[in-house]
């Protein structure tokens, strides 16, 4: 019996440019940041439902209050938090019949559980559970949403209210082996207890123009390999992911060190933290499944495993996409 790759067919909303980090090798973030109004979100959400996506990737920069116009224009239209606005939105997109995944940053017990009930699953990356990295000189240095005790508990507090979660770490920031290792056992000492964590992504960071971090290589893709291996290892049950928009040309090498899944595929938008870098066609991600003796599988923001997590709200949205095995039909 053949292996099963899998995909997700998604829509990517950023909501807001705005953040409270500032990382080392980032362009996301702007310094004169603009929030998208409920019209924008609505008409991409259409376009969405249009090319029969089955997720809404939500996500924006962290904390973005701080900054006097984002708050300015969330009371204007009623909200004191991005995440109350969020969770509107969410109910938009499932009235749509859109399933949401949103990435909403280092977030708060309260905040997770005003989204929970609204979100087939969500995310947050790790990144790394180096402290070293916060450092001066670091890649973190300005970013006290990155600090690894803020990620962790956030993951920890998924768990705790049973969200099916996608977190993972990224490779080439600093890092030095041994600690990409402890990053991935932080995440397994979470899930063993909990149960939570359905999908891992090994990251590889890609240096842009304009950032501190400009000028340094990519990681060799032994390192990218060498970190799924081990995470194969830890979790031999999830899904785990190295981006194919930032591969091409290794997807196939991933798959068979380990990789399962090609993660967000959209038709739609672009991929928008890493604007330069296009998604694959469904098409070509087919051939390297096959060419790899893979089955290609699309599936829905939450896997199999974890639907019987979902809110009430969303099981029947998800049974009118899933076939029998869960993935869609």
């Amino acid at each position: 019996m053949k292996s099963i790759a899998t995909f997700s067919k998604n829509i990517f909303i950023p909501l807001t440019d705005a953040c409270h980090n500032n990382c080392g090798y980032c362009t996301y973030r702007s310094e004169s940041p603009t929030i998208m109004d409920r019209d924008s979100v609505l008409r991409l959400l259409k376009k969405g439902a249009v090319a029969r996506c089955t997720e809404v990737l939500f996500t924006f920069g962290e904390k973005p209050e701080v900054y006097p116009e984002i708050k300015e224009r969330l009371e204007e239209w009623g909200y004191s938090t991005i995440i109350e606005y969020l969770h509107d939105l969410c109910l938009d997109a499932i009235n749509l019949g859109l399933l949401p995944h949103s990435n909403p940053g280092s977030v708060t017990r309260r905040d997770l559980e005003l989204l929970r009930d609204v979100n087939a699953s969500m995310g947050l990356m790790l990144e790394s559970s180096s402290r070293r990295l916060c450092d001066a000189g670091m890649a973190h240095e300005k970013s006290p949403g990155k600090h690894p005790r803020v990620r962790l508990k956030v993951l920890e507090e998924a768990g705790r209210l049973e969200i099916p979660f996608t977190t993972g770490v990224l490779i080439g920031i600093g890092e030095t082996d041994w600690e990409v290792i402890d990053s991935l056992a932080a995440i397994k000492e979470i899930n063993d207890r909990y149960g939570h964590i359905q999908e891992l992504i090994i990251q590889n960071f890609r240096p842009k123009p304009g950032t501190v971090m400009a000028d340094l290589p990519e990681p060799p893709v032994e390192r990218v390999i060498s970190a799924l291996v081990a995470a194969k290892e830890m979790f031999p049950e999830i899904g785990l992911q190295v981006p194919p928009n930032l591969n091409p040309g290794r997807e196939g090498l991933f798959l068979a060190h380990g990789a399962n899944d090609f993660g967000g595929v959209s038709p739609v938008t672009p991929d928008f933290v890493n604007p330069s870098d296009q998604w694959p066609s469904v098409e070509r991600l087919r051939t390297i499944a096959a060419e790899q003796d893979f089955v290609l599988r699309e599936r829905l923001p939450v896997y199999p495993a974890f639907f019987e997590l979902v809110p009430e709200r969303l099981k029947t949205l998800i049974a009118s996409y899933a076939s029998e095995d869960g993935f869609v039909r």
